[in-house]
């Protein structure tokens, strides 16, 4: 009888919110974990080639080398 005593009666009220509670905490610090990631890994630097391609960018003579590559059918 002393053996039974022992033992802890199992959790019957809230045991969900609790297990949710500690999911949800978990599932929100691993997803701002991965946006953080995603912002200086992927967007940050897209951002600085975009900018640095714009920067020397000179859309008239893009278009000059497309017109002598013949890509512009209608522009002779």
């Amino acid at each position: 009888i002393t053996a039974f005593s022992t033992l802890m009666e199992p959790q019957m009220c809230g045991l969900l919110a609790k297990c949710l509670q500690f999911h949800i905490v978990g599932a929100f610090t691993v997803s701002l974990g991965v946006a953080a990631f995603c912002n200086f890994a992927v967007a940050k630097p897209r951002k600085q080639a975009y900018a640095g391609f714009y920067r020397n960018y000179d859309c008239m003579k893009d278009s000059e080398e497309m017109r002598e590559a013949g890509i512009f059918q209608s522009a002779k």
